[in-house]
């Protein structure tokens, strides 16, 4: 069985990112959540008890956790729930933890600008057509790019390899320019 939760919180820690020994990309950080509520006694809202959770994230998740979530940042947390229980001293502890399917900002408490990957190969979102979206080069989403001519390539590699973002809303492709970590094409 496993158990699902949701959890709007803060980034209580900086994000830890390493990668197993199998070569797998993981991010980890901790949240807490604090419960709040409305004392009619007072009319105030005041804050209850603080949930502690550690959030673990593989493979792309974890490359966009590692790019995107900061500490002090609100944020919501999808992902399934893990108890673990051990003795040590005579003393049980006890750990809560997530292995995150999604995490994002709670825009509740600010804006956010998205940049969709289009490396991630796993979840393709139909373009207006309803196919797949493609690259100028008219290959589909995470397939090979080719460049006309010889920009882009080395003479003995083929062809280079390139970060490119795809819009969400325009379907546009911008290519990174990894020099300086922005977006070729971007406004400034």
């Amino acid at each position: 069985m496993s158990d699902n939760i949701t959890v709007r919180g803060f980034v209580a820690t900086e994000i830890t990112s390493s990668t197993t020994p199998g070569g797998v990309a993981t991010a980890k950080f901790r949240i807490g959540s604090t419960e709040r509520r409305y004392d009619r006694a007072t009319n105030a809202w005041v804050d209850g008890n603080t949930n502690w959770f550690t959030v673990q994230g593989y493979r792309q998740l974890a490359g966009n956790i590692g790019c995107s979530i900061k500490k002090g940042q609100r944020v919501i947390v999808v992902g399934r729930l893990k108890l673990r229980s051990w003795e040590k001293d005579g003393r049980i502890y006890h750990a809560v933890e997530i292995d995150a399917e999604s995490v994002g900002h709670d825009l509740m408490w600010g804006s956010a600008n998205f940049i969709r990957t289009a490396a991630n190969g796993s979840a393709t979102a139909p373009g207006p057509s309803g196919s797949p979206p493609a690259f100028p080069d008219g290959s589909p989403e995470g397939g090979p790019l080719e460049d006309q001519g010889h920009e882009g390539r080395d003479e003995d590699d083929g062809p280079a390899s390139r970060t490119v973002f795809v819009d969400e809303i325009s379907g546009d492709v911008e290519e990174l320019d990894e020099e300086t970590g922005e977006l070729k094409g971007a406004a400034a």
